[in-house]
């Protein structure tokens, strides 16, 4: 049997922690018998071979660029089956310019009213996934994460807007999403908007399962797509997008 494989890329904005995030998600993967590779540099995205071989792509990047090629490389990886995780802007605030990016990721984080220590409540959508399965809402204090979303994902856990008073107070009250599956061809993606500071997934356990087991479930598409035949990406025209 093949090894299972992970790459964990980290870097932009140090203010996420991002080598803090990368060690603990590494250490979770690890325990289910992956190996887990991390890199300080997007150069990682380069070789598309290599993306290929890959179980899970887990991104720990906040803000930066990625080149065309970079993304288009890991758009294909993951249209073929290898899955995509991430939390907070190490993955939904990652690369603003590249709108591919967040076509397959789900949403792009806008705003966060009431900066750190935002005091909110994380509402489980229960049955919508064996991901939070066995999980009752918690309460978090953080950053309380404003994103524009894609209408396709699957919604695992919401939170309840506005809590600060600021201009989009205005407007009615909403649930926004906190954690979302959806599926990019054959790959499986999962965001968690949760993790601010890597902290967040000890003052709040439940954050943490979260992310362990979509992770996981996200790394496991992989051999779905090779048991079923579908060990191509589905669409071949990710370069027309650009």
């Amino acid at each position: 049997m093949s090894e299972k494989k992970v790459l964990i890329v980290q870097g932009g904005w140090d203010g996420h922690e991002p080598q803090l995030t990368s060690k603990r998600f590494a250490g979770l993967m690890e325990k289910h018998g992956y190996e887990c590779t991390i890199s300080d540099t997007l150069e990682a995205f380069d070789d598309a071979e290599r993306l290929l071989s890959l179980d899970l792509i887990v991104a720990c990047w906040t803000m930066g660029e990625i080149s065309r090629d970079q993304a288009i490389n890991v758009s294909k990886a993951v249209g073929t089956g290898v899955g995509i995780a991430g939390c907070h802007g190490g993955m939904c605030d990652a690369f603003r310019k590249n709108t591919e990016w967040q076509f397959m990721t789900g949403g792009q984080w806008v705003s966060h009213p009431g900066g750190d220590g935002t005091e909110y409540i994380v509402n489980i959508n229960k049955g919508s996934s064996p991901i939070v399965e066995g999980l009752d809402d918690f309460p978090v204090s953080s950053e309380h994460y404003y994103l524009h979303v894609d209408p396709a994902i699957e919604v695992l856990a919401t939170t309840r807007f506005p809590t600060f008073n600021y201009n989009h107070i205005s407007n009615k009250p909403i649930d926004l999403p906190v954690a979302w599956t959806k599926f990019w061809g054959n790959g499986r993606v999962f965001y968690n908007s949760l993790g601010h500071h890597d902290d967040v997934f000890d003052k709040a356990p439940a954050s943490q399962i979260l992310m362990e087991r979509g992770m996981l479930w996200a790394a496991e598409g992989k051999a779905y797509a090779i048991a079923h035949g579908l060990t191509t990406a589905p669409f071949e025209n990710t370069a027309k997008m650009y």
